[in-house]
């Protein structure tokens, strides 16, 4: 299943609405959005709201309304939540969850983003030169 198109718009514009640069990157089947590295919110393939906050305030978070938990093995991913997608019907309730993360998110330190490097084609080699090695000459 793809993600929803039109929840991925409304959170890069609710980022930009905030005056946040994030980069939109492909995780998880859906789309996360970094935010100096760091990841933010998301909406994954199954079009839910992926939020990051402050692991210690989860408990308080997880009682909000459309408020899901996000569990992988055993427990829930402590300052991790998946938003119901009734949860956030316009502007207003979504900048909530995002304000909610950025909060967080601006605290963390900055990663910096490797860029993959390309490899390089190997290179021609110059006509009239040789790569094996010149024979050593055997005395008479």
């Amino acid at each position: 299943m793809a993600h929803d198109p039109l929840l991925e718009q409304r959170l890069a514009d609710a980022l930009a609405g905030q005056g946040v640069k994030a980069e939109p990157k492909r995780m998880f089947g859906g789309v996360a959005f970094m935010v100096r590295g760091n990841m933010a919110v998301g909406v994954t393939n199954k079009s839910q709201l992926m939020v990051r906050f402050a692991p210690d305030r989860h408990e308080e978070i997880l009682s909000w309304s459309g408020a899901l938990p996000m569990t992988y093995g055993k427990g829930d991913m402590k300052g991790f939540l998946f938003v119901d997608p009734t949860a956030t019907p316009d502007r207003r309730s979504l900048d909530r969850w995002v304000r909610l993360s950025l909060e967080h998110v601006a605290k963390l330190p900055s990663k910096v983003v490797k860029k993959a490097v390309a490899k390089r084609a190997p290179q021609p080699k110059k006509p009239g030169r040789s790569t094996l090695k010149p024979r050593a000459k055997s005395k008479p």
